[in-house]
């Protein structure tokens, strides 16, 4: 998938091979999810904390999404998402034993292991979704 944002590649062409494939994947996940799901609408891509970011610009019915390598743990990288919404609490509900979790902010993975994809896809959807659904209550 073509980059839009060339700060946003960059970052990208940062990364080590390994991890770099698995953020990859992640950042298809993201875009796939979003074309799949209902009122997401326009997602954008760029970089915030000097880490690929995806929100939902218009209309602006998500929470960011950002990801990248975990820095001290080489075999590692994560999906973060605002800590001061409910969501990673949600995804530890929903996926107890399924996904890994750091706190209130983020997935973890293991680039030896495979991301269980459809859980991940909800999380994502639940993501981009976190203002439209919240109004909804």
């Amino acid at each position: 998938m073509k980059f839009d944002n060339l700060e946003v590649e960059a970052v990208f062409n940062t990364y080590d091979t390994e991890v770099g494939k698995k953020l990859l994947g992640l950042r298809q996940l993201i875009f796939v999810t979003a074309a799949q799901t209902k009122g997401v609408g326009e997602l954008e891509e760029t970089l915030k904390w000097g880490q690929p970011s995806y929100l939902t610009s218009g209309p602006k019915s998500g929470s960011t999404i950002r990801i990248d390598a975990i820095k001290s743990a080489p075999d590692r990288y994560a999906m973060y998402f605002h800590c001061q919404t409910r969501l990673v609490e949600t995804f530890r509900e929903v996926y107890p034993h399924v996904l890994t979790y750091e706190g209130n902010r983020a997935i973890v993975f293991n680039v030896n292991r495979k991301i269980p994809e459809q859980p991940l896809q909800h999380c994502i959807a639940l993501a981009l979704t976190y203002h439209l659904n919240k109004t909804r209550k």
